[in-house]
């Protein structure tokens, strides 16, 4: 397995550089080979002078390839000691450069002899000149490349955090929820009610294991999402017998539409905390999604969950002010997930109860 892992991994970045260096070095230094050669002939030189752009074209890429050398011990200074050391070692190579071009070309050019000292600041000019451009090239592709890198850290680094945020936002299981469901699990084996218990734990095992398998990221359609929530609210309906009435109206057009895995159980437990567990009537909790808009990429999805309990302004707040883990927890996985292109509100219901209303881009799997 290890070696399958090693096999797989990405080549580290000097690696990259490594092979995206030579091809492009090579191919600069062959296009002056050419450049140098063409204009050698439309000056007239004789045919053989193509031993002489060949040899400086060589020579050009051996001192090239040492000063990427240098220029890479350079790297990790400073900004100003890095240009003093690159222009160093640019003069010291155009130097070398200059001398190799002018014994060459006067070896198979008689009549490109230097006959003043303006020549020799000519030739050191051009050579100057040329390798300034290749190191101006290999320090912009090597800053390029630096801050593409830099983008993608964040963006990984971005998107390990976005992850983490999601994960923790959807597993933070309520551990009221586990508490009570467990306690209601020993009360029915104290009372002798041994069928209704098993069917308890296994309610509760099937819900559990559903949603430690669900990826917060990943999206289901609401057709999954309801039946999970079938799963919780088959334990909940064992605890709480006719005191939890639950209509749902779904509309068929909607239910292959695309939601966040198990975003409405927090809604349900809070509707079922606040407005059935305190009443001893109990409470009605309604489901109801609808499609809004019918063009393509214009549609919305809007889900309201509803409980006729004591209301908003009641209940919208725990016991300690703090606002409901539930609540806050399902609006921050919305803004994470969808950003400004969702809603989630808190309203009152008519006489009395709360209504939560979310509205998300309708989307499919098959993208209808």
């Amino acid at each position: 397995m290890n070696a399958i892992a090693v096999s797989n991994a990405p080549k580290p970045v000097s690696a990259r550089s490594e092979l995206s260096f030579w091809p492009l070095q090579i191919a600069g230094w062959f296009g002056y080979f050419a450049l140098n050669f063409t204009a050698a002939m439309g000056d007239g030189k004789p045919l053989h002078y193509v031993i002489a752009s060949a040899s400086v074209a060589l020579c050009g890429f051996l001192i090239t390839s040492v000063l990427r050398l240098g220029y890479r011990h350079l790297w990790h200074l400073s900004v100003p000691r890095m240009a003093a050391g690159a222009a160093g070692m640019l003069v010291v190579a155009t130097l070398v450069l200059m001398k190799i071009y002018v014994d060459v070309v006067f070896r198979w050019c008689e009549d490109c002899e230097i006959h003043s000292l303006f020549g020799y600041l000519w030739y050191f000019a051009s050579m100057f000149y040329l390798l300034l451009s290749w190191s101006g090239l290999y320090f912009g592709i090597k800053f390029a490349r630096q801050s593409q890198q830099q983008k993608e850290a964040a963006l990984r680094a971005q998107t390990i955090a976005h992850a983490a945020q999601l994960k923790m936002l959807r597993y933070q299981l309520n551990p009221h929820f586990l508490f009570n469901t467990l306690n209601a699990i020993s009360t029915l084996v104290l009372d002798d009610k041994r069928d209704t218990a098993y069917r308890m734990v296994g309610s509760l095992s099937a819900f559990l294991r559903h949603s430690l398998d669900s990826d917060p990221e990943q999206r289901v359609t609401l057709a999954q999402e309801v039946e999970a929530l079938e799963l919780y609210l088959g334990i909940e309906q064992l605890r709480f017998g006719e005191r939890l009435k639950v209509e749902m109206d779904i509309d068929p057009a909607v239910r292959d539409a695309l939601v966040p895995s198990l975003i409405l159980q927090p809604l349900i437990e809070n509707a079922i905390k606040y407005a059935v567990s305190k009443h001893e009537e109990g409470a009605r909790i309604e489901l109801v999604a609808r499609r809004d808009g019918g063009a393509p990429g214009e549609a919305w999805l809007d889900v309201h969950l509803r409980d006729d309990g004591p209301g908003y302004c009641e209940a919208d707040a725990a016991p300690n002010g703090r606002a409901r883990v539930g609540l806050t927890n399902t609006r921050e996985r919305l803004r994470v997930l969808y950003g400004e292109r969702q809603r989630f509100e808190i309203g009152a219901c008519v006489p009395h109860g709360v209504d939560v209303h979310i509205r998300l881009p309708f989307e499919t799997a098959d993208g209808l």
